[in-house]
């Protein structure tokens, strides 16, 4: 199955909300509310796209009131601004948690097999299904509303790039990288690790998971080639030479 696969989510069940004695929904309740609104809300966008969604629909599926929903988010645009920012949340929930286990595991384990371990959970997030619809949602509404863009980027490329920046600090910290900027670095090594993947699968190519981990892989050797730390750097002569002496 290529990268690319759509997939349908369930439809959100009906629930009775609770009121309190003043007619109003109880905090539990309206939390309860806020989230069946947009998990129906995303299902609309991920099936019909931003321009066919429209407000009425989503009250209706979510069998809430349109007064409702236009006073919680204002306008459509608040509206997916709403799902936008909880589904970037999502994504970058694996790539934090693999950055963690690679800050806690032993510092013998070899610096490309932990970015490898990092590099796969980049390409199943941003290249999964629904990462990849509402890239293409946001990169089509990003002109009339800078807004979305915006979110999109502080919300999701600018975290990513610190989450990645505080594991390679570490990296630095141990010996194992050697590199001025972490910030930067890290921009690199989610551009060339998974950016090109990324945007064909936006463009509709279908990509293989399995060409996509080897085209990883290879990204994470040609990153490394200029910044591997004295230890790894010393580490990799010496297999060099070992393959050398070999033949």
């Amino acid at each position: 199955m290529g990268l690319t696969a759509t997939k349908t989510r369930p439809a959100a069940p009906r629930r009775e909300v609770t009121k309190s004695r003043g007619g109003r929904p109880t905090k539990s309740a309206a939390i309860e509310r806020d989230q069946r609104l947009i998990e129906v809300a995303t299902r609309l966008f991920l099936d019909r796209g931003f321009d066919a969604t429209s407000l009425d629909a989503v009250a209706e599926a979510a069998r809430v009131s349109k007064p409702t929903v236009y006073s919680r988010y204002g306008n459509k645009r608040g509206l997916f601004a709403a799902v936008l920012r909880r589904e970037i949340a999502r994504w970058l929930a694996p790539l934090s948690a693999a950055a963690e286990t690679q800050l806690s595991s032993g510092s013998n384990i070899p610096v490309e097999q932990r970015l490898i371990e990092i590099g796969r959970e980049m390409l199943t997030f941003t290249c999964g299904p629904d990462a990849v619809a509402f890239s293409r949602m946001m990169t089509s509404q990003a002109i009339n509303f800078p807004d979305v863009a915006k979110l999109g980027k502080e919300e999701g490329w600018l975290k990513a790039v610190a989450t990645t920046a505080r594991f390679f600090d570490h990296l630095v910290a141990q010996g194992a990288l050697d590199v001025e900027d972490t910030t930067i670095a890290a921009e690199v090594f989610l551009d060339v690790v998974v950016g090109h993947t990324h945007r064909m699968a936006t463009f509709g190519t279908a990509l293989e998971m399995k060409a996509a981990e080897k085209r990883m892989r290879a990204a994470i050797k040609l990153f490394l080639a200029g910044a591997l730390g004295p230890a790894d750097r010393v580490q990799n002569s010496a297999k060099g030479t070992q393959r050398c002496s070999s033949r």
